[in-house]
């Protein structure tokens, strides 16, 4: 599903060129559960953004479905990652002033889907997340846990084939970050491909792949 061979991306840090990523070949199949773990700096979030269509490599090629991504436009990439592509942050990156239901109903929006359809996806998902009684919340309202749920129905909302989430537990306490793998993990047991940064040996160890990354290559894939 996703084939990534010989990538490469370097940033400029002041006068310096640092290599984020160096010949990363990996190859993810459709349905797998993969942790992606490392010290920081070793290249996991310029992976998954890569893997995400929000950067792209300065050599190498990336295959999503067969699809050469590198040779989209950016207006391609952007209709592609809204369809096929679900993001997860660990700070919710929700819109304050939007309740719930309107953050949720957003990707619907920008899709030009019908209010009554939009209706009936928001309701059904805030509901099997457990926070229907939520929907009218604006995220200040919210615990940590539920702006996390939030969110992630956010990005589930357009059936996306890949979820991507970076150290999704990382704001949250033990009991809240256990409820929001729990629904990961039942996403992709209903076979959405998940690819997750986590510092967390506990939750890489939950994960059926774990690759470690150090200084911008795969140092082991297991």
């Amino acid at each position: 599903m996703i084939s990534l061979t010989r990538i490469c991306r370097e940033f400029t840090v002041g006068d310096e060129r640092v290599a984020a990523l160096r010949d990363v070949d990996l190859e993810i199949g459709s349905g797998e559960y993969v942790a992606v773990m490392g010290p920081s700096g070793s290249g996991k979030s310029t992976l998954l953004n890569m893997i995400g269509l929000l950067d792209r490599p300065d050599s190498g090629s990336y295959l999503l479905e067969g699809e050469d991504m590198t040779s989209l436009s950016g207006s391609q990439q952007a209709a592609l990652r809204r369809h096929k592509i679900g993001f997860v942050f660990q700070f919710f990156h929700l819109v304050p002033r939007m309740s719930a239901a309107e953050n949720v109903e957003l990707p619907m929006i920008l899709a030009g889907i019908d209010s009554g359809e939009r209706r009936r996806r928001v309701g059904e998902t805030l509901e099997a997340f457990g926070i229907g009684n939520r929907a009218r919340h604006r995220p200040d309202q919210l615990s940590g846990g539920q702006r996390q749920r939030v969110a992630i129905a956010r990005a589930v909302i357009m059936q996306p084939r890949v979820l991507l989430a970076d150290e999704p537990t990382g704001n949250l306490d033990r009991v809240s970050g256990g409820e929001v793998i729990d629904i990961l993990e039942d996403l992709n047991r209903s076979g959405i491909t998940l690819i997750m940064v986590t510092h967390d040996p506990e939750l890489g160890k939950r994960a059926g792949r774990r690759i470690r990354m150090v200084d911008g290559r795969i140092e082991s894939d297991s």
